[in-house]
């Protein structure tokens, strides 16, 4: 992970709200329903749609929608697309070499 590439995420972190997507989504059967029952046969994989996380958020679907964009930009999500519904996960990988990044370089 270069400097660049930490400064990106934690710019994406220093929001509450953002922070608090990537602590919901790290559990997210303890705060969403359940998630695609609409869908057979897809491994969500942990992923919540977008409509979910703006009813917990209580704001805005443009907002949330920001802040889900920006999340994603800093590699701390990924996105994948069913039908017209959109489900963001964690990326795992990214939130891994960032806490080697802060473990070595800061």
């Amino acid at each position: 992970m270069t400097q660049e590439n930490a400064i990106e995420i934690f710019k994406a972190l220093s929001n509450e709200t953002r922070l608090n997507i990537l602590k919901w989504l790290k559990n997210p059967d303890e705060h969403f329903p359940p998630q695609g029952t609409h869908l057979e046969g897809v491994n969500l994989d942990g992923a919540v749609c977008v409509d979910s996380l703006q009813k917990k958020l209580n704001i805005s679907q443009s907002t949330t929608s920001q802040y889900l964009s920006q999340l994603q930009r800093a590699g701390l999500l990924y996105a994948q697309r069913h039908g017209k519904w959109t489900y963001y996960g964690r990326n795992e990988e990214t939130i891994t070499k960032l806490a080697e990044y802060i473990k070595i370089e800061i």
